[in-house]
Formats: C-alpha cells, sequence, structure tokens
C-alpha cells in the first residue's frame, strides 16, 4: 500500500477528492471532488450512533454548501444521503443527480427522518426548558427535505448527463438496493480522465438485486471496503441457519429481525416465502412492523421489473406480483395500535422491525417485552455500526438500558451475515480486478481493520491503492 498520494494532476485540470466522512468509517459519506474550479459532492450522509440531535447539533460541512455546484448520489440509504436537507438549508441550491428509484426511496426516508428529528428534538427542548437551558433551533426543517426532492434530477442506468461543462456522469447498477449506483464520472482533458466511485457493491449471491456492474475503465476508483477483511457465509448455509432457528424455536417462542426498512426487509420477505412454499413455516405467523418498511416494500412492488429477472419468475410461479402476495402468512402492522397487539402473542410470531441496529424504532419496543426471556430469539440480518445499540449487543452486553430502565439480555443472539447488502472480501476483489486497465484505488467507508486488509489485498494484486484519510485532500497522480 502507498502513503497519501499527493500528484500534480495532469491536462486533464487538477482534481481533488477531500472525504469528509466514511473515512476510516462506515458512516457518513460524503467525498467532494473539485476539478477544474467547480465542486461537486459524492453523497452527503449522516453518521449513525448515539443521539440524534446532538449529532445534528455538532455536525459542520467541511466546505461552503453555497459553493458546491452539484451533488451526485450513490443510493438512498440515510447514511449516504441523509445530510441534504442539512446541505440544502446551509445554501445549497444546485443539482442532486440520483437514479428515478433513488429518488422515490428520498422522499421517504427523509421525510421520516425529519420527523424523528423533530420529535427528539422536541423532546430535546422540554428536558432543557425544565432544567432552565435555552432551547436548540431545529438545523433543517421538513419544507428543506421538500427543496431536496424539488432539486433532485433523476437519471436512468447507462444515460450519460453533463453534470457541468468537462464533467459527464454515467449510473451504473451497484446492486445494493433498489436504484443504488456504481458512479461514473468522466472529465474532459487531454486526455479524458475517469473517476468511478463504487458507492456501496451489493452481493453476487443476494436476492432481488442484480449484480453490480463494473464500468469499463477507470483511472482512480474510489471504492467501499465496508467488509474488506471479512466474507460473508454463502446464501445457502445463510438460509440452513435461519430454517434452523426456526426449527429451534419451535413455535415456543418469538422471532425478532431488527431490520433495515430499505433492502434487508424485502429480502427476508421474498426469503421467507421462499420457506414458506417449501412447507417450512407452518405454525408461524410473520408480521411487517415498521410503517416506513411497508411503504418502501410498496416501492420494491412498482420496480419489480427492475430486479432480479430470475427471482421476478420465482414469484411469478407461485403467482405473485408483490412481495406480500409471496408470503401468504405475512400481517402489516402499520399502525401503533396493531404493533402493540403483536406484544400478546407469546408464541409463532416471527417479527421484522426496524430500526436495523436497533438504535430507535419498534424493534426496541419489542425488546422491551422479549429480550430477557430465553425462549425467544433476536436476529441480527445487516451491519451493526459502532455505538448502536445492536452492536452492543452483537458484542455480548449482558443487560442494556432502553426507556430509562435496565433489561437484562436471555434471548438467544443469532448473526445471519449472508444476508449482507455490501459485497464480502473476495467480491470487492473481484469486482476491482474487472476494470480493463490498472486504475488507482482509494480505499472509504471501512473500519480501519477492513480498509488495511482490502488495501493489503489490493496491493498484492499490484494495484495502487491509498486509504482515504478524514479531512485530508487528495490529488491524484495521473503521470
Amino acid at each position: 500500500m502507498q502513503n497519501e498520494n499527493v500528484g500534480t494532476g495532469d491536462r486533464a485540470g487538477a482534481l481533488t477528492i477531500t472525504s469528509h466522512g466514511a473515512a476510516g468509517e462506515v458512516t457518513g459519506s460524503c467525498h467532494q471532488v473539485a476539478v477544474a474550479g467547480r465542486q461537486l459532492l459524492l453523497d452527503c450522509g449522516m453518521h449513525q450512533g448515539g443521539d440524534a440531535v446532538k449529532r445534528l447539533q455538532d455536525e459542520q460541512f467541511g466546505f461552503v454548501p453555497r459553493q458546491i455546484d452539484a451533488v451526485v448520489l450513490s443510493h438512498a440509504h440515510l447514511d449516504h444521503s441523509g445530510l441534504l436537507p442539512l446541505l440544502v438549508a446551509e445554501g445549497f441550491g444546485g443539482p442532486i443527480y440520483c437514479t428515478g428509484p433513488t429518488l422515490n426511496l428520498l422522499a421517504i426516508m427523509l421525510e421520516d427522518a425529519a420527523n424523528l428529528y423533530q420529535r427528539d428534538l422536541d423532546h430535546s427542548n422540554l428536558r432543557r426548558k425544565r432544567a432552565g437551558r435555552a432551547t436548540l433551533k431545529p438545523r433543517y426543517t421538513l419544507e428543506h427535505v421538500r427543496q431536496v426532492l424539488e432539486q433532485c434530477q433523476p437519471m436512468e442506468y447507462h444515460e450519460q448527463e453533463a453534470v457541468f461543462s468537462g464533467v459527464s456522469l454515467r449510473f451504473h447498477d451497484a446492486g445494493h438496493i433498489l436504484g443504488s449506483a456504481v458512479v461514473e464520472l468522466t472529465i474532459a482533458g487531454e486526455p479524458d480522465r475517469t473517476l468511478v466511485f463504487s458507492g456501496d457493491l451489493g452481493a453476487n449471491e443476494r436476492v432481488l438485486m442484480r449484480c453490480p456492474e463494473v464500468p469499463e475503465r477507470a483511472d482512480l476508483v474510489l471504492m467501499e471496503s465496508t467488509y474488506g477483511d471479512r466474507d460473508h457465509r454463502s446464501q445457502e448455509d445463510t438460509m440452513g441457519e435461519l430454517e434452523q432457528i426456526i426449527a429451534q424455536a419451535n413455535n415456543d417462542g418469538v422471532i425478532m429481525m431488527p431490520a433495515f426498512a430499505v433492502g434487508r426487509t424485502q429480502e427476508l420477505l421474498f426469503h421467507l416465502g421462499c420457506l414458506y412454499h417449501r412447507g417450512l413455516l407452518g405454525g408461524w405467523h410473520v408480521f411487517l412492523d415498521s410503517p416506513m418498511a411497508l411503504e418502501v416494500t410498496g416501492l420494491y412492488d412498482q420496480w419489480l421489473d427492475a430486479l432480479d429477472e430470475q427471482d421476478q419468475r420465482v414469484m411469478a410461479h407461485y403467482g405473485a406480483r408483490t412481495l406480500q402476495d409471496f408470503l401468504p402468512v405475512l400481517t402489516p402492522t402499520p399502525s401503533v395500535e396493531e404493533s402493540m397487539q403483536i406484544n400478546r402473542i407469546e408464541r409463532g410470531a416471527i417479527i421484522i422491525a426496524g430500526s436495523g441496529m436497533c438504535n430507535g424504532g419498534r424493534i426496541r419496543h419489542h425488546l422491551k417485552h422479549r429480550l430477557w426471556q430465553s425462549r425467544n430469539h433476536l436476529v441480527f440480518t445487516g451491519y451493526q455500526a459502532r455505538g448502536t445499540l445492536g452492536r452492543r449487543l452483537v458484542d455480548g452486553a449482558t443487560h442494556i438500558r432502553m426507556f430509562g430502565q435496565r433489561y437484562a439480555v436471555k434471548a438467544q443472539l443469532h448473526t445471519l451475515g449472508g444476508f449482507s447488502a455490501h459485497a464480502g472480501r473476495h467480491e470487492l476483489l473481484a469486482w476491482a480486478n474487472k476494470f480493463e486497465d490498472s486504475p488507482q484505488f482509494r480505499l472509504v467507508h471501512g473500519e480501519p481493520e477492513a480498509l488495511q486488509s482490502l488495501a493489503d489485498a489490493l496491493a498484492d494484486l499490484g494495484k495502487r491503492v491509498t486509504v482515504a484519510e478524514q479531512g485530508v485532500t487528495f490529488v491524484p497522480d495521473f503521470t
């Protein structure tokens, strides 16, 4: 691995990249690209974990928002998109390029995040008033979310669009969630230079999503490294483990699945539908207890034709045009009252609820009622970031605090790594190796161990590679 590589650029124009997030960490994706006197952002995501109000109060951009000319958004997950309303609130008025499905998802996710932020801010201000302290003003509002949506310019995969003079954009399918994209920026010059931003890359074996595409060539690849130090279990082994958990529970308890509303929930519904049609869900009832996940699932149904063709054929074989049709034992519980009624069920329930890292949402209420009972099961199907409740549970916490009370952790915990929405180590290396030429690689979106491991592996393949550091400006040397 090379040390920080600072070069002089070339006749294509001085190109610099400054990572303001997802550098040495896996959240807060935000990379500032400066070229030919113009500036754009690749993603504008929020950091996850901890208190949302405090996090937003402390958030400071490492640039002047009104001086940014455009944003290119890889996908709708909040750690890639969640600070767009704040960016707009602080003066950004340019276009936001994304795919059509990403725009649809943003309308759901950013509004939900804004409502949660305002609710938490109201609670925080009430406490501050009682303590005789000054209240906090919101950093952004729902009106800024609406402005974000108005500034979005949706594009089709493989369509080419000029971002500004001398820089053109093309999206490729990243296979991560609905609408996720690999970003290809072509910078005019002598010669032209191509910057590729992987966004988040999906795993090849995952259901519903297509395999990640690889642009033909690149001079520099800004590449995610979330699982750069390990591979996932195979889909077959993971499904076998899920079947064992269901058999072990044997209708004697309840299975809780904290799930991300976008992507993971829809995959779980498809997998459970497959188990149902194999006759393996006898006596079980599945509850989807997340209003946002229900809304997103409806969006996946609308974009079904954009999903994996083989999985479309499986659903069609059983006459299903929606994920709910494919899983007849599914009960949506959109209202609070319906959610609370699940607490009366002592066995035979599989509860899918947000949030995926247990930092909020209805899953915490289910944990409150069931985590301290050994007959219940808690199944993690996704990455748990540092500082989240999910991470503490995965790391073996014997007691946790929620709602001002202490709870024993007695439920049986399981981690199903094969459901990850991210490519594993060997898939990342295979993707990187498919470029026709030999681009430089700059690694982002990974914890230090994963970044170092993937950097070493890429160097062993003869790649030139550096690791992004927070706030450090990188000048690629194309000579």
